[in-house]
C-alpha cells in the first residue's frame, strides 16, 4: 500500500485539513472551517539550473504533499502538510525550499500586477515589481511524522549548519528556519482534533499495546463507523497487523467500517491462535521425554491449527512409549 497516496487521500478532505490547522497551528481553537480552504498547486519551483542539450536552463521542480490557502478574517495564510515516515536529516532544507518557492510564486504574481498597473511607481518599485505596501501571505508547513523511532534529526536550519569556530556574534546573524514536526506516535493530547483525525492518530499511537488498543476502540464509538479512507490510513501505518485489517472487510457498509466488531474478532482469533500454539508446544515437550522428535515432525505439529486434533495427539503422546510409536499412530 502506497502510504503517501493513502495519507494524501485522507488529508485531501478539507474538514480534516482544517482540523490539522486548528489542532496544531491554532492550539485547538476552531479558526478554520473546511469550506474556507482552497487547494493550491503542489509544485514548487526551486530556481533554474544550468545544463546542456535538452536539460539546458531546466527548471528545478519539487512536489510537496499537500498545500492549501485558507482564510483568516480578511487575510489568508498558506498551510502545507508533509507526511513523513522515515527520518530525513535534510528535511529543514527541503521544507525551507518549499516555503520559499511559495513566497516566490506569490511575489511573481505581485510583480505582474504592479507592472501591469504601472502608475505612481518609484524607480525601485517599477524595477523590481514590488511596491512598498506589497505583502505576501504567511506560509507554514506541518510535518506529520509516523515513524516508530524518535525524531533525532535537525528541527531547524541551524541544526544543519557547521558553526565550528564561527564567532557567536556572526552566528546570531545567520538566519534560521524552524521545522514544525508532529510525532504522531508520541502525541500527548489528541483532544485538540475534532474529526476522525483523532481516531486515526490515537489508533497509530496505541498500535503496539493491544490492551490499550482494545480499550480505545471499545470506549470511543467513532470506531464503530469509521470512514473507509480512515481505515485505509490505519492499515498503511499499522501494517504489522495486516491480518486485523483483512478481517475489517466484512464489516464495511455504506463507506464506513465497524472497527469495534472487527477488532474483537481479530483479538479472539489471536487468543485462539495462542491457545493452539500453546497446545502444540506442550505436545512437543511431552514427546521429548521419549527422545528428540525430528524437525519434520515438530514442523507438522506447529502448523496444525485444529485444536481437537491437537488434543487427540496430546492424549496419544501420554500413552505411547516412543516418538516412533507416536508417529505411526498419529
Amino acid at each position: 500500500m502506497d502510504k503517501d497516496l493513502v495519507s494524501n487521500i485522507f488529508f485531501s478532505d478539507n474538514d480534516r485539513y482544517a482540523d490539522i490547522i486548528n489542532g496544531i497551528g491554532c492550539e485547538g481553537m476552531p479558526f478554520v472551517r473546511g469550506e474556507d480552504l482552497q487547494e493550491l498547486d503542489a509544485r514548487e519551483s526551486l530556481g533554474r539550473r544550468k545544463g546542456y542539450g535538452r536539460n539546458r536552463a531546466a527548471t528545478g521542480t519539487k512536489y510537496r504533499d499537500l498545500i492549501r490557502k485558507t482564510r483568516f478574517g480578511v487575510n489568508f495564510a498558506i498551510i502545507g502538510i508533509e507526511n513523513q515516515e522515515e527520518i530525513d536529516y535534510s528535511l529543514a532544507l527541503r521544507v525551507m525550499c518549499y516555503d520559499a518557492g511559495k513566497y516566490e510564486r506569490q511575489a511573481a504574481e505581485i510583480r505582474k500586477r504592479v507592472r501591469r498597473d504601472g502608475r505612481d511607481l518609484s524607480a525601485g518599485e517599477y524595477l523590481y515589481g514590488f511596491k512598498k505596501d506589497s505583502r505576501l501571505f504567511p506560509t507554514v508547513t506541518f510535518v506529520l511524522y509516523y515513524g516508530e523511532e524518535e525524531w533525532d534529526g535537525a528541527r531547524d536550519l541551524h541544526g544543519l549548519l557547521d558553526f565550528t569556530d564561527i564567532p557567536e556574534s556572526l552566528r546570531k546573524k545567520v538566519s534560521n528556519y524552524q521545522l514544525h514536526i508532529i510525532e504522531v506516535r508520541r502525541l500527548q493530547d489528541t483532544g485538540v482534533f475534532q474529526t476522525d483525525v483523532k481516531q486515526v492518530f490515537d489508533f497509530i499511537r496505541f498500535s503496539k499495546d493491544k490492551d490499550k488498543l482494545k480499550e480505545l476502540v471499545e470506549t470511543d464509538q467513532a470506531y464503530s463507523r469509521l470512514e473507509e479512507d480512515a481505515c485505509d490510513m490505519l492499515a498503511a501505518y499499522v501494517e504489522e497487523e495486516e491480518d486485523m485489517f483483512k478481517r475489517m472487510d466484512k464489516h464495511k457498509k455504506d463507506g464506513r467500517v465497524n472497527m469495534c466488531q472487527g477488532l474483537r474478532e481479530w483479538m479472539e482469533d489471536e487468543r485462539m491462535e495462542g491457545k493452539i500454539e500453546g497446545k502444540a508446544e506442550m505436545l512437543i515437550e511431552l514427546l521429548t521425554e521419549y527422545g528428540n522428535a525430528s524437525e519434520q515432525l515438530k514442523g507438522r505439529i506447529m502448523k496444525e491449527k485444529n485444536e481437537v486434533l491437537l488434543h487427540k495427539w496430546i492424549k496419544l503422546a501420554a500413552r505411547v512409549t516412543s516418538v516412533e510409536e507416536f508417529e505411526r499412530e498419529m
